[in-house]
């Protein structure tokens, strides 16, 4: 005896699933807009009052806060599209990955470089999204059909 059809729970699943997806965007979207107006407010704040010497460590702060909320947009966007076109857009969530990857490194403290093996792997993992990048472009593009002249 069957509980529940098969359609039916799927479709259960999948109308629970785009609702979560829903509420998760709408909230990221409301953390990242704060997270932009606080960044927006505390940066006026600090230009206009001429408190920091962006040389001595505040402009690194400043970019990484902006590259954090990029990445909180790009997970957005990814989140959106899966529910505009019902797939994982592989190209924005390595975009993503790229962008933490480098936010990472940009916001490394000194002395660092003095850790190789922690370079190296920055250095791997670098190579590895640029060329599953390159990779799933070139896919794309070979998809496309070529167009007579």
């Amino acid at each position: 005896m069957k509980l529940i059809d098969d359609k039916q729970f799927l479709s259960a699943i999948h109308s629970y699933e785009r609702q979560l997806a829903k509420l998760l965007a709408g909230l990221l979207a409301v953390v990242v807009g704060i997270a932009a107006l606080e960044l927006l407010m505390e940066s006026g704040l600090t230009v206009v009052q001429r408190q920091t010497n962006w040389f001595d460590g505040g402009l690194i702060k400043l970019l990484d806060r902006l590259l954090l909320i990029f990445i909180g947009l790009e997970v957005l966007q990814n989140v959106t599209a899966y529910l505009r076109d019902q797939v994982v857009q592989i190209e924005l969530v390595l975009i993503t990955a790229l962008t933490a990857v480098a936010r990472k490194v940009i916001v490394l403290p000194p002395g660092t470089e003095n850790k190789p093996a922690l370079m190296a792997g920055f250095d791997v993992i670098v190579v590895g999204l640029a060329t599953a990048y390159w990779l799933v472009r070139r896919a794309r593009y070979e998809e496309r059909p070529s167009q007579a002249s």
